[in-house]
């Protein structure tokens, strides 16, 4: 590790701006992160935004709602069909191209893993890589140094990309969050990226039972009291299904729920399908914690 490295990891606190694109983003303001999904078979509401027009409907939507970051992504996580290179750039980055040229101001995300896909979403405006992924394309990082991109680092365990988890198991699952997030961190700093451009996603799900995702929410404040920007990904995730015994369509509730552990624990962007209730979630938190003044206080001033 080089000497500056060191002194950035030493320092007791980092807690300060975070920059994604032209924007810089104090501490105490939560980010909510809009996802887009350019696939057929996606996660939650497969297809709902596989045809463009309806697409750019949901960004129109998500930006009205409050969304700070739209993120585009071409590939589901889960196991299923091959999508190449190719068939990824197809699906995201004319469509990345697309929202900037509509919305220049707002800060455009790509989901990818690789390096191929990351290059052609940055020439096509993309100001953040969101690589769900944990470093599994060790030259993603070159990338966003390249192009003065944020990157996220995310906590998958030993799980490979489209695969599922099988009998995973930690020590301390916390504990292995924060090693090799911020080992992530460190390499994309040797790639170049700029610290107030690195991002830390513990990852809800990837790599994990719904033991470990209950315990790393419940915990996260040992990962954001590094000083990194974190990043949750909680949407209607399985942990959540499988903690209230509910389907996809019925786990907004225990999403936000969540997501106010996370926000009180001082997670800085939040990945959601559902923006309005998660704005109001996040919002209200920060007001709480007095990061945010209420939007009006005339009881009992009138």
């Amino acid at each position: 590790m080089s000497d500056g490295e060191q002194a950035l990891l030493a320092r007791p606190d980092r807690r300060g701006v975070l920059r994604l694109g032209e924007h810089a983003f104090p501490p105490g303001q939560p980010l909510i992160m809009a996802i887009v999904n350019r696939t057929p078979d996606s996660f939650f509401q497969p297809g709902a935004t596989w045809a463009e027009p309806a697409a750019l409907d949901r960004v129109q939507q998500a930006i009205a709602e409050g969304a700070d970051i739209i993120d585009v992504g071409g590939i589901p996580a889960a196991p299923g069909a091959e999508v190449d290179v190719a068939e990824e750039i197809r699906r995201t980055a004319s469509f990345i191209a697309a929202v900037r040229s509509s919305y220049p101001g707002i800060v455009i995300s790509v989901d990818t893993w690789r390096h191929e896909t990351a290059r052609a979403a940055c020439e096509a405006g993309a100001d953040l890589l969101n690589d769900s992924w944990g470093g599994f394309d060790d030259r993603l990082a070159d990338v966003a140094a390249e192009f003065g991109a944020a990157l996220v680092c995310a906590h998958v365990g030993r799980q490979r990309p489209r695969t599922r988890p099988f009998r995973v198991g930690y020590a301390d699952v916390m504990a292995d969050v924060l090693e090799h997030t911020q080992a992530l961190a460190r390499r994309a700093l040797r790639a170049g990226v700029q610290p107030d451009r690195i991002v830390l996603d513990p990852a809800h799900d990837f790599g994990k039972n719904t033991w470990h995702s209950l315990e790393i929410t419940g915990r996260l404040a040992e990962l954001t009291s590094t000083g990194w920007p974190v990043l949750v990904s909680l949407s209607n995730k399985d942990f959540v299904g499988e903690t209230l015994d509910l389907p996809l369509d019925q786990r907004l509730p225990g999403t936000l729920a969540a997501t106010a552990i996370c926000a009180w624990h001082d997670a800085r962007i939040f990945r959601v399908h559902q923006v309005r209730e998660s704005r109001q979630v996040v919002d209200m938190v920060a007001t709480i914690r007095g990061d945010r003044p209420p939007a009006r206080a005339v009881r009992g001033l009138a």
